[in-house]
């Protein structure tokens, strides 16, 4: 979903830092930064390759096993329910629903942040640091015998370290690509696709075979190896934030930008976007239970997550081509189509009686959830500029956590309450369909304010054509007195 996003925005953002470095050098008395390649302190282009490609594969792996863990929660959320249920708990699906919905809240959540820890460490320590503080809280998570637990070490510990591994991933590729900076990203976010379609067969198998504790401790492999590939960020650029002498950290009015807010267009798309969220994880969380519920415990459930997994990355592919041809913030109109048909294939799953119609269902909606993915970034690009992109979408992925966090919660109460998850699917397709219909008004209020910046540009235009065209008719006449006195 929104990390082939954060990638678009972060890898540009990298890349301006490098041109930035490049212009002028840091100011007298500033922190040392992070030790950087000779070639790129001497303005260098980026590599375009090299160790880049190393580095890439680092980062698919980080985008892969991140979200594909995230993405595959359906599977373990049927593990947990007969792990740690109770026929007599009528709260149940609402309280594990929590784990899966508070890990992928908190990824978000810790964005802004993440942001700020890899512009003061840099991109390899906050990357080894993160990766490591999930290993812990994956393995952790292997050990607990209830699910209270589960909401610290799986929801909170995994989902943080998770958050500090996946950001400096997409940063550091802005170190070693410029002109290829496009297509690497498409490869990078396809990690999670890929991972997406095959873990959940991993999982499903190593949970009848191995149980739910032992295949927790497999998923901290992939951790461990997210940790290793964390040492592959060697950067090329020194880090943005500096300090001045005598301090430790720098000014917050670097760290923190606020003149992002000033932009009306921004502000609703910032509160336009997680409104539409509130039912956008509610699939990956209950349609395997649902499927299970409606056609059996064998129904290859795994199928429907596989097919969002390959056409969400197909459609990253073809919408983010699409979007080149768009101009200006009319990519909006793009994000309105995808939320309207999100919306709707959610409200579609309780009218399928026949598994074939979950497959089309579900690959309209991978499809579509691809292309409002792929152009989150150029719409921040169009909104706040390329200077202030990096904390737009850092603060729009923070706002973005509440909705993804409550969402699955209340869809598990409501089945819990109601018997039947129809009720739940129904209303998880309404807020797309809303957020959708406010992203609307964003061409209009951008047109209206470009006009109001236009026009004193106009007046001052016109202001200067009136003073040539008066100093233009005084001068005949000054020519005219001096030759009558010369005549005289």
């Amino acid at each position: 979903m929104t990390e082939g996003d954060t990638g678009a925005a972060d890898d540009t953002v990298a890349g301006q830092a490098e041109a930035k470095s490049e212009a002028k050098p840091l100011n007298a008395g500033a922190a040392v930064p992070e030790k950087a390649s000779p070639a790129a302190e001497q303005g260098a282009e980026p590599p375009e390759g090299g160790w880049g490609w190393v580095v890439m594969l680092a980062a698919m792996w980080c985008n892969g096993s991140v979200f594909g863990i995230q993405n595959a929660f359906g599977i373990l959320f049927v593990s947990l329910l007969k792990e740690f249920g109770s026929e007599h708990d009528e709260d149940l699906r609402f309280k594990t629903a929590w784990v899966g919905s508070l890990s992928m809240g908190m990824i978000f959540f810790c964005s802004p942040i993440v942001s700020v820890f890899t512009d003061l460490l840099g991109c390899r320590v906050t990357a080894v640091g993160g990766a490591a503080v999930g290993l812990v809280g994956l393995l952790a998570s292997s050990f607990v015998k209830s699910l209270g637990p589960l909401y610290f070490t799986y929801g909170i510990v995994f989902a943080c370290g998770c958050s500090f591994a996946y950001q400096p991933s997409l940063v550091i590729l802005g170190h070693y690509f410029k002109k290829r900076l496009g297509l690497v990203n498409g490869i990078v976010t396809a990690g999670s696709s890929i991972f997406t379609v095959t873990l959940p067969f991993l999982l499903s198998g190593l949970l009848d075979k191995v149980g739910l504790h032992n295949t927790l401790r497999v998923l901290s492999i992939l951790m461990f190896i997210l940790m290793l590939a964390g040492f592959t960020y060697k950067p090329l650029l020194p880090r943005p934030l500096s300090s001045k002498p005598g301090r430790s950290c720098p000014p917050m009015s670097q760290v923190f930008n606020i003149k992002i807010w000033k932009s009306m267009g921004y502000r609703i798309w910032a509160f336009g976007i997680p409104a539409a969220l509130y039912g956008y994880f509610v699939p990956y969380v209950h349609l395997m239970k649902h499927v299970e519920e409606r056609f059996g415990v064998d129904a290859n459930k795994e199928v429907l997550l596989m097919c969002i997994g390959i056409t969400s990355g197909v459609g990253r592919l073809i919408f983010g081509r699409v979007a080149d041809y768009v101009p200006g913030v009319n990519k909006v109109f793009l994000q309105v189509a995808s939320f309207l048909v999100i919306g709707l294939m959610s409200m579609m799953i309780p009218l399928c009686n026949i598994f074939g119609g979950l497959i089309a269902v579900c690959l309209l909606m991978g499809l579509f959830d691809g292309c409002f993915i792929c152009i989150m970034a150029p719409i921040a690009f169009e909104l706040v500029g390329s200077q202030n992109v990096s904390q737009a979408i850092g603060f729009l992925l923070g706002m973005m956590s509440v909705p993804m966090t409550v969402g699955p919660p209340i869809a598990g109460f409501l089945r819990d309450r109601l018997g039947s998850y129809d009720v739940a699917f129904y209303l998880a397709g309404i807020p797309p369909i809303i957020g959708g219909a406010v992203l609307c008004i964003i061409p209009w209020v951008e047109a209206k304010r470009k006009a109001k910046e236009r026009q004193p540009e106009s007046e001052c235009a016109d202001k200067m054509v009136d003073q040539e065209k008066g100093s233009n008719g005084d001068a005949p006449v000054a020519a005219k007195s001096t030759d009558s006195e010369s005549v005289i």
